[in-house]
């Protein structure tokens, strides 16, 4: 399992936090995503054939900026 950690800018209520969330669990191989809205970051744990660059691309295109 991988591990990736990012902080981002846009998570400020809890439909956004659900919309994200919803996103990158569609990524082929994502198993866990953990948002912490207080902080601004997101944290997901993924597998093959998910990969960090696929991870970063679906979050910057739903939006959100990473830090």
């Amino acid at each position: 399992m991988e591990r990736v950690h990012y902080k981002i800018n846009g998570i400020s209520n809890e439909n956004m936090k659900t919309q994200v969330k919803n996103s990158l669990e569609k990524v082929d191989g994502v198993d866990q995503v953990c948002v912490d809205m207080a902080r601004g970051t997101i944290e997901i744990i993924y597998n093959e054939p998910a990969t960090a660059a696929q991870i970063k691309s679906c979050l910057q295109n739903s939006g959100h900026e990473i830090q």
